[in-house]
C-alpha cells in the first residue's frame, strides 16, 4: 500500500505492530533497562538539592563538583569543570553575562519573631538582593507594579508588601517612590492549582542589572494575608530587615564529561546530554531531577560500554551541567568548536515529579523551523515505554515494566507532542546553531519554584523511565548508520501520522488561502524530516520549509537575513537583548510580541521569526511559514518586528546580509 497525506509517504509494512523494542537490539534494550537506576538518581537529587544553586555561586560550584566527582567515579572521560568569566560586562552572543550572586545572611523580624530567614529557608531571600539593614514600617501596595498602586500612600523609607515578583516592584516602588525594601508573596506559575496552597514560598527575582539596588524577602500568602488584614485595620506594623548579600565578579562553572566515540571519523561528531544545574534550594524536580538523570545515564552507559555489554557508539557522547539557558548560550558562543561538532541534544528539565506534584511528562519535538528525525526517535522510545508501562499497570506483566522497589507502578502516559519553549533546548535549536534537541520535561508541576519542590515528591520509577528514554534515544543516534534507515523510517512515519492528525484539526475555520499555506508547509516539513536523516548519514542536505510564493514589492518582499556574527535568542536568562538595545517603550509597542495566535503567543512567534531569517527570506515567506506553525498573523506585524530587529543590527537587508 502506498498512501500520501500532506506529503507523507507510508512505506509498505512500516507501521506494522511491533513485538520487540524499537530501533535498538533486544540485548541493548535489556542492558539499559536492567542497569539504569531511578534509586541512584534519587540519591543524587537529595545531594544536589541541599545546595542553593544560583549561577556562579558557592552552592552552584559545590553541586558541580559533586556531579564531576560522581562522573569520575563512574568512569567517564575528560571530566572537568569549564569556567567562563561572568562580570556583567562580557557578552556571549546575545547573553550578557550575569555576575555571580551569593548570600551570607538574611533575616526579617517583627520584634523577636523571625518572619523569614536565609539560614532556615534560602528561598526566602530573592535572588540578586543586595545588602541592607533597616527598621521600617510596612505598607501594603497591592501588586506594586503600577503607579496606581501607590496613590495616597507614602512609602519613602518604608518596606512595601507586594503580590508581584520583586523585580517588577523594585523599578517603581523602590526606584521611583523611595521604598527601602520589598516583602513579596508572589505566587507560582498560574496552573489549575494556582493560589490554593497558602503556605508556599516562591522563588523571587530582582533585576540583575537594575540601576537601583535593593533587597526583597519572600513570604507565604498566609503570612502576607495576616499583614494585609492588620494594615487594613489601621494597625502599624514595623519590621526589621538585615541582609548581607550581593553580586561579585566570578565565573560560570560548568561540569562536563565524555564517552569518546569509536569511529575515527564519526567520533568528531557529538551527541549532547543536557540539563540545567542551577536553582534555589531545594529545587528537586526543577532541576536536580534532570541533572541526576543526566548523570545516571552517563555512568550507566560508561559502565555498560566498559563491561562490553553494549558496543561503544561511533559518535562521541558529551554530558553538560550548566546554569539554565545563560550557561548554554555561553558554551555555544565561547566554544564554537564544540557547537560545530554537536549533531543532536537530549535535554532533561524536570523529569521526576511524582503524583503529588500533578506533573504530566512530555517528550517534545524541536521547533517547526528545524525539521529533524531526531525528535521522532525519542517519541518512538516514549511510545514504547508508554505501551510497556501500561501493560504492566493494567495486567501486572510486561517485558520492560521499568519500575523500582520504592517507586510507583502507574503507567508513564508520556505526551508525545510538539515544540514547547522554556529551557535550554531553545538555545541549541536557535537557528544560530540549528542543533535538533529532544526535550524531556514535566508540565505542569504545582510545586515548581517553591519551597515544596522537595526530594520526597520525586518518583524513582519515573526517573528510571525517563533515563531509559533519554539513554536509548541518545545512544541510538550516536550509533546510527545507513543500516538503520528502515527502522528510522518506522519512527518517522509513526510520528508523521500524529502530525497529520493535528493538521486535520487545524484546518477547521481557516480560509482557503491559509489552508493551502498550511498544507504546503506540512508537505515540505515531512519531506525535510526524511532528508534530515539522509543528511545525518552523509547524503543529501535539507530542503526548505518556507513558502515558495513569489514575494511582492515593498517591505513584504524585502529579503531579511540575520547578522551571522550575533548568536543566540533575543530573550535569554536574566537579560533581554531586544529590550536592552531597542528600549523598554519601543519593545512594549511591538505588536507581534503581544499577539495571541491559534496555537502560540508573541514569544513563540518572535522565536520562530528570528529562526526563519537566519537563512535570508522575504517578509511574506516568513509570515506564511510562521502562520502555518502557530496560526495566521498579519503581515504588517511581522514586518514591524523585522524592521525593529534591523534597527539594532540583529537582522540585515540587501547587501548588508553578506557582511
Amino acid at each position: 500500500m502506498r498512501c500520501i497525506l500532506f506529503g507523507l509517504v507510508i512505506m509498505p509494512g512500516i507501521l506494522a505492530a511491533q513485538n520487540r523494542p524499537p530501533l535498538l537490539s533486544e540485548p541493548i534494550v535489556a542492558a539499559l533497562a536492567k542497569e539504569l537506576s531511578g534509586d541512584r538518581a534519587l540519591e543524587t537529587i537529595v545531594a544536589i538539592s541541599k545546595n542553593h544553586r544560583m549561577r556562579g555561586s558557592r552552592g552552584f560550584r559545590a553541586a558541580a563538583e559533586h556531579v564531576a566527582a560522581k562522573a569520575r567515579e563512574g568512569g567517564l572521560d575528560s571530566v572537568r569543570i569549564e569556567e567562563f568569566p561572568a562580570d556583567g560586562k562580557i557578552f556571549y552572543g546575545t547573553q550578557r553575562s550575569r555576575p555571580p550572586w551569593d548570600a551570607e545572611f538574611a533575616e526579617l523580624r517583627e520584634g523577636n519573631t523571625i518572619v523569614a530567614s536565609w539560614e532556615k529557608q534560602p528561598m526566602s531571600l530573592a535572588q540578586d538582593s543586595e545588602s541592607g539593614e533597616v527598621n521600617a514600617e510596612l505598607v501594603d501596595v497591592g501588586a506594586g507594579t503600577a503607579d496606581s498602586n501607590y496613590v495616597g500612600k507614602n512609602v519613602r523609607g518604608k518596606l512595601i508588601l507586594a503580590s508581584a515578583q520583586p523585580g517588577g516592584v523594585a523599578g517603581i516602588g523602590v526606584a521611583k517612590y523611595g521604598a527601602v525594601g520589598i516583602i513579596s508573596y508572589a505566587q507560582n506559575q498560574r496552573t489549575a492549582w494556582w493560589g490554593e496552597n497558602e503556605d508556599l514560598v516562591r522563588w523571587g527575582h530582582l533585576d540583575t542589572f537594575a540601576k537601583v539596588k535593593t533587597f526583597a524577602f519572600m513570604v507565604s500568602p498566609r503570612v502576607a494575608k495576616a499583614y494585609r488584614e492588620r494594615l487594613a485595620r489601621g494597625e502599624r506594623v514595623k519590621l526589621s530587615a538585615k541582609v548581607r548579600a550581593g553580586q561579585h565578579p566570578g565565573v560560570y562553572s560548568i561540569a562536563t564529561a565524555m564517552i569518546p566515540g569509536a569511529d575515527p571519523n564519526l567520533s568528531r561528531e557529538e551527541i549532547v546530554f543536557s540539563c540545567h544545574l542551577d536553582h534555589p534550594n531545594p529545587g528537586a524536580n526543577d532541576n536536580a531531577s534532570g541533572c541526576a538523570t543526566n548523570l545516571e545515564v552517563a555512568v550507566t552507559l560508561a559502565r555498560l560500554i566498559r563491561e562490553g555489554k553494549i558496543p561503544r557508539p561511533a559518535r562521541t557522547i558529551r554530558f553538560v551541567w550548566p546554569p539554565e539557558i545563560e550557561g548554554t548560550v555561553t558554551i555555544l558562543n565561547a566554544k564554537p568548536e564544540w557547537a560545530r561538532r554537536i549533531k543532536a541534544v537530549v535535554h532533561m528539565d524536570m523529569v521526576g515529579g511524582g503524583p503529588e506534584t500533578k506533573a504530566v511528562f512530555h517528550v517534545s519535538s524541536g521547533p517547526a523551523s528545524l525539521p529533524s528525525f531526531v525528535y521522532d526517535i525519542a517519541q518512538q522510545f516514549g511510545a514504547f515505554v508508554n505501551e510497556q508501562t501500561y501493560e504492566y499497570a493494567a495486567r501486572g506483566r510486561a517485558a520492560y515494566p521499568l519500575v523500582t522497589a520504592k517507586g510507583g507502578k502507574e503507567p508513564l502516559l508520556a505526551q508525545l507532542d510538539e515544540f514547547d519553549m522554556g529551557s535550554d533546548h531553545v538555545v541549541y535549536s536557535d537557528a544560530s546553531w540549528g542543533i535538533p534537541a529532544i526535550y524531556l520535561h514535566d508540565w505542569p508541576d504545582r510545586y515548581i519554584h517553591t519551597t515544596w519542590d522537595t526530594p520526597d515528591k520525586i518518583d524513582p520509577t519515573k526517573l528510571l523511565r525517563v533515563a531509559f528514554i533519554g539513554a536509548a534515544s541518545g545512544y541510538f543516534i550516536a550509533t546510527m548508520s545507513a543500516d538503520n534507515v528502515p527502522e528510522v523510517y518506522r519512527a518517522i512515519n509513526a510520528a508523521a501520522m500524529r502530525r497529520v492528525a493535528r493538521v486535520a484539526d487545524r484546518v477547521v475555520g481557516l480560509s482557503d488561502a491559509e489552508v493551502a499555506n498550511l498544507q504546503q508547509f506540512r508537505t515540505a516539513y515531512e519531506n525535510n524530516v526524511a532528508r534530515s536523516m539522509s543528511e545525518f548519514i552523509g547524503r543529501p542536505t535539507l530542503g526548505d520549509t518556507t513558502s515558495t510564493a513569489r514575494p511582492p514589492a515593498g517591505d513584504s518582499g524585502l529579503v531579511f537575513g540575520r547578522n551571522r556574527h550575533l548568536k543566540g535568542p533575543m530573550s535569554v536568562f536574566g537579560y533581554d537583548y531586544l529590550t536592552d538595545k531597542l528600549g523598554v517603550e519601543r519593545t512594549a509597542k511591538l505588536r507581534l510580541l503581544n499577539y495571541q495566535g491559534l496555537r502560540g503567543s508573541g514569544g513563540d512567534y518572535a522565536y520562530e521569526v528570528l529562526n526563519l531569517v537566519t537563512r535570508p527570506r522575504s517578509a511574506i515567506a516568513v509570515r506564511n511559514t510562521v502562520s502555518a506553525i502557530y496560526g495566521p498573523i498579519p503581515l504588517d506585524m511581522v514586518v514591524e518586528f523585522l524592521r525593529a530587529l534591523e534597527e539594532i543590527d540583529v537582522v540585515r537587508t540587501g547587501a548588508a546580509i553578506r557582511r
